[in-house]
């Protein structure tokens, strides 16, 4: 049984146009999805966690849409595109952005551009889709043994193998690491493995990692503070922690994410990484998780000594 979920009307207030009027001055855009997710379960289940949250596709619809100027309306829908792919087990996709003002004479409808498409013609994830704080301080990760945490779909796993890292990824999505499994066997990326963990199971038992086991733990747009002392205690002497994730500052701004609880306060990160020696620190408006938008995050690498 096939079965489609519909968004329709997603309003955006974007600056996207030729000219520089357009990029400087929001104007109204509505977005339509159509799309298709392994989700027949939740039919019987009643379970979101079968399904996709149409909150939080939304959610990244509008960070995207409303967080950097476009020239061309074709980017736009391409960037949307492209985020839903890699953020969310969709498998087939139908997007229709357009104008409902546009700056035209003699058009009193809207003008807009629509793309179909499916998982397979997405393109792996490379240098531009993984983190820009992950390639810029690549060169002070270790080589050896690393540990994604909350990997998600892979990208940062998947860069990282292809780079000559061995990197096991953890997450409690099993079907998002069936994906990435059938992508690391479809590219012959030997050195990556998954591991399905509920990471957030237990507070006062969180899940344990080993003891010395990593050269490098990357964490990415991702806070569940129990964790903490198992990430340090699973680096070994020497070992590297990087770590980005959301600051209080973009719930308040960018009403992202929606729980105010999984953004950190002003120097909050500094104090859970107590006992590391800071190599890099930084809090404020960066690019978000996928390069193509802004988000207030704080960045940190860290060292065992």
């Amino acid at each position: 049984m096939l079965s489609s979920i519909v968004l329709k009307g997603i309003h955006l207030s974007a600056r996207c146009g030729v000219t520089e009027t357009e990029r400087q001055h929001p104007q109204p855009l509505l977005v339509d999805l159509i799309f298709r997710c392994p989700n027949q379960p939740a039919f019987q289940s009643d379970q979101l966690s079968d399904t996709i949250d149409y909150g939080m596709v939304t959610q990244r619809v509008r960070d995207i849409g409303e967080g950097r100027a476009f020239s061309l309306i074709e980017t736009l829908a391409e960037s949307l595109c492209q985020t839903l792919f890699h953020e969310f087990p969709i498998t087939h996709l139908k997007i229709w952005v357009r104008k409902i003002r546009p700056p035209l004479n003699k058009i009193k409808g809207s003008v807009g551009v629509q793309l179909i498409r499916s998982r397979q013609h997405i393109a792996s994830p490379d240098i531009v889709q993984a983190s820009p704080f992950l390639v810029s301080q690549l060169s002070r990760l270790p080589q050896g043994r690393i540990l994604d945490v909350a990997a998600g779909r892979g990208r940062h796993a998947v860069y990282l193998a292809s780079k000559g890292f061995s990197v096991h990824g953890i997450d409690r999505d099993a079907n998002a690491l069936r994906d990435l499994q059938t992508q690391t066997q479809q590219e012959g990326l030997s050195t990556l493995t998954t591991e399905s963990i509920d990471l957030e199971v237990d507070p006062q038992h969180p899940p344990d990692f080993g003891t010395a086991a990593y050269d490098g733990i990357i964490v990415f747009f991702y806070l569940y503070r129990p964790l903490f002392p198992q990430i340090v205690k699973a680096l070994k002497s020497g070992g590297i922690l990087m770590y980005e994730t959301f600051l209080l500052d973009n719930h308040i701004h960018r009403q992202h994410p929606r729980r105010k609880e999984f953004c950190l306060e002003a120097n909050e990160l500094l104090t859970l990484l107590q006992g590391l020696r800071i190599l890099h620190y930084e809090e404020g408006d960066h690019e978000g998780p996928s390069g193509k938008e802004r988000a207030f995050t704080a960045r940190a690498l860290a060292q065992k000594v």
